[in-house]
């Protein structure tokens, strides 16, 4: 009976342990995001344009990612392309998803069935866009891409600096 007591524990305390890593791996698994092939290539595009002017490329931030992909969807639901919409800015959204920022920037488009290619050539002929694709100060990137039930595709670029720790 007492072995059989013993093995019962160690059982439970083995499978135990073995739910407080899978647990533990969940939580790193939440922190984890998804980029679309559509958003690569939006990315993809911006580093080829900064890497003509010789400056570093962007890397993905699921921070600015998570403001990009909100405020396209609201665009997208709206149907109105804003940098403005519900009372708040770029910067008050970035700020509101919890990126602490140094720099920040944001570049919007609406477009129905537009090449990725036809999308960064816009911006690059913008003079407002292109500043904000090549400023040096940004470090971080996110993208929002949705298509709204009418066809049209809203995009967002965020770009951004964390604050530096001091």
């Amino acid at each position: 009976m007492i072995r059989t007591f013993c093995r019962l524990v160690v059982f439970l305390a083995i499978t135990g342990m073995s739910a407080c890593l899978v647990a533990e791996e969940s939580k790193k698994d939440s922190t984890k995001f998804e980029i679309s092939e559509e958003e690569q290539k939006i990315i993809d595009l911006t580093n080829e344009e900064r890497a003509k002017e010789k400056l570093p490329p962007l890397k993905a931030n699921r921070v600015l990612f998570e403001a990009a992909r909100k405020h396209s969807a609201n665009m997208a639901k709206k149907r109105e392309m804003k940098h403005e919409l519900d009372g708040k800015n770029p910067a008050q959204r970035v700020k509101a998803a919890g990126y602490d920022y140094s720099w920040t920037g944001e570049n919007i488009a609406m477009g129905e069935k537009w090449s990725l290619e036809g999308l960064m050539k816009g911006w690059m002929e913008s003079k407002g866009h292109r500043e904000n694709i090549l400023k040096d100060k940004y470090e971080e990137i996110g993208i929002g891409a949705v298509t709204n039930p009418q066809g049209e595709t809203y995009y967002t670029q965020v770009f951004g600096t964390l604050r530096k720790k001091r």
